[in-house]
């Protein structure tokens, strides 16, 4: 039930309608958030503009205030100073500070209705400094006749101020800043100022919570335009789904290429017509191919090589000499992938490139594969094909296959002896100076790269002494000797008689010198039985060195000659090194 119910919700979740809601929900979706978004920050702008205003009228009305204030304890001390101290009148310093003493004992209750006014509202600071950088009130009785740097809030507003260089006047000033709405008023008659500070955030809550409520609000009308969408979609594509259902069936043979398609207009009624049509197309081409493959099959049946057909890359047709190539039967062939006849999956791959390629250009394909039978024997098979109907690539594929291994072991025989020695298996003159003049062509990137030429010595003996086969034995034993002491990528040569020579890439001429003395040893232990003796024979050996300035293939090797000489004159059976261009050396 749980696998039920899993394949249904996949199949929703795959579905044009499920998909056409999400988008239509994500367009709908994302227009309410960029309304939402838009209009919430005009909003934030236009409120923070209001209390800004707000702010400033309130500084400056609290200005008006004090200033009024002021005047009236003002006159009244004047009025007042020539009754208490009837003896300063005639002096007038005196008589202002009395005056000035006056107005400071009472401005507390003045200060006092200025603290109150931010009394209840934590978010609102309100503050009275005078021009020396004093704070006169601040609802903190602690900070009062400090200085104003000991209130951080006030700070950043006093700095803005300062930098713009304006006057702050009766009529307010606006300093607001990314934190606060910060609005000051001049008290008139005096050198005080009035603060009024505010924190944004705490303007903006009320509208914060707004946009909360309205997001729930977006999300619930989403859900419900959501599933009615959903079930809008459904209902306009149920034709759609019954189109799909007969589209499935399209191969069934059990229904009339006419029958079973839904009756609808609008565009899924066009596409219906489409698929009615290509339907009944499709009957006509399968029973055009069914007279053409009958046709094939009889041509199939009389001829001498394997022949196939193909299509989708599965053999639908077999002839007998081809079930015969591949040791199988009519029914383990047809309908299995052409891939399981080939030896490998990268030839198959390689194989399928070039066919196409060969389609393309309007030729057959023609080429030479090794092929797997059924029971797990290989033989090589040359492939000829071409599609049945050239504009039409899916109609199949007709193959002819010939089993051509005896012809590719004979060929594959001359190539070989082409290039390698009969006697000896090892490589011969004309393939060592190819690979010379390889190397030479690609100096200097091909350095280093030294040349050993070594000449048996006692061999002539063996060989008259003993016959020739014994020196044709002899001479195997050497090849065998020198294969156990190079590189897996070194060549070795037999340049003629028991002349032989080694090429030694990548190799600097202390290595090939090694290499020397140990080919040297290794052909000296040689014991080879024959008639009752033990045949043995040493070599002279001779190394020459590569370098950008060698003449070219020639004079490296008649370097290397003039070295093994000079070793034979030395002796016999050492090693004597030299350059390209310079004298032999004793090695040792």
């Amino acid at each position: 039930m749980t696998h039920v119910f899993d394949s249904r919700l996949v199949r929703l979740l795959g579905s044009l309608r499920f998909r056409l809601a999400v988008a239509g929900i994500a367009a709908l979706g994302m227009g309410i958030a960029i309304t939402t978004a838009v209009l919430l920050h005009r909003a934030e702008i236009d409120m923070l503009r209001s209390r800004e205003r707000l702010e400033l009228a309130s500084a400056v009305r609290t200005a008006r205030l004090l200033s009024r204030h002021m005047t009236d304890l003002h006159q009244a001390l004047q009025a007042s100073a020539p009754q208490t101290e009837p003896g300063l009148a005639g002096t007038g310093e005196r008589a202002k500070g009395v005056q000035a003493a006056g107005l400071r004992l009472h401005a507390g209750g003045l200060f006092d209705e200025v603290a109150e006014s931010s009394d209840g509202d934590d978010s609102l600071l309100v503050v009275v400094t005078d021009a020396s950088g004093h704070v006169l009130a601040h609802p903190d009785p602690g900070l009062i006749g400090g200085p104003v740097a000991r209130e951080p809030r006030l700070t950043n507003a006093l700095l803005r101020w300062r930098e713009a260089g304006v006057p702050i006047g009766p009529a307010g000033l606006l300093l607001g800043g990314a934190q606060q709405t910060v609005a000051a008023a001049g008290v008139a008659g005096s050198d005080w100022t009035v603060w009024r500070l505010r924190n944004r955030a705490e303007v903006l809550q009320p509208l914060i919570a707004g946009r909360a409520e309205a997001l729930r609000w977006a999300l619930a009308l989403l859900v419900i335009f959501g599933t009615l969408l959903l079930a809008l979609l459904s209902w306009l594509l149920g034709p759609l789904a019954r189109l799909q259902a007969r589209a499935e069936r399209l191969f069934d043979g059990s229904l009339a290429a006419q029958d079973g398609w839904p009756a609808v207009g609008g565009e899924i009624g066009r596409l219906t017509r489409v698929l009615r049509h290509v339907s009944a197309e499709r009957a006509q081409l399968e029973t055009f191919n069914h007279q053409v493959i009958q046709r094939l099959e009889s041509v199939m049946a009389a001829a001498p090589v394997g022949i196939v057909f193909t299509r989708a890359q599965r053999f639908e047709l077999v002839s007998r000499q081809f079930c015969k190539l591949f040791c199988s039967e009519e029914g383990s062939l047809l309908g299995q992938p052409a891939q399981t006849i080939f030896g490998s999956d990268s030839d198959y791959r390689h194989f399928i490139e070039l066919a196409v390629a060969a389609f393309a250009e309007g030729r057959a394909y023609d080429g030479e594969w090794q092929m797997l039978r059924k029971d797990g024997g290989r033989f090589w098979a040359r492939l000829r094909g071409q599609p049945v109907d050239w504009q039409d690539p899916d109609s199949g594929t007709i193959w002819t296959v010939h089993d051509i291994t005896d012809e590719v072991g004979a060929r594959r025989a001359l190539e070989w002896a082409a290039t390698h020695d009969a006697l000896t298996g090892l490589a011969n003159r004309p393939a060592f100076e190819a690979r010379l003049a390889r190397l030479f062509d690609a100096l200097p990137r091909s350095l280093p790269a030294a040349l050993v030429v070594f000449d048996l010595d006692r061999f002539k003996p063996v060989n008259d002494r003993y016959g020739h086969a014994a020196g044709d034995a002899m001479l195997r034993e050497v090849a065998a000797a020198a294969a156990g002491c190079v590189r897996a990528g070194d060549l070795i040569v037999r340049l003629g008689g028991d002349e032989f020579a080694l090429l030694l890439e990548r190799c600097p001429v202390d290595v090939a010198t090694r290499i020397a003395g140990q080919l040297q040893r290794a052909i000296a232990t040689i014991r080879l039985p024959w008639d009752g003796q033990m045949l043995d024979i040493g070599a002279s050996v001779g190394v020459a060195a590569l370098d950008a300035a060698s003449a070219g293939p020639a004079a490296w090797l008649a370097a290397a000659d003039r070295a093994c000489y000079r070793a034979k004159e030395a002796g016999r059976g050492r090693v004597c090194v030299a350059t390209a261009d310079a004298p032999a050396e004793p090695a040792h």
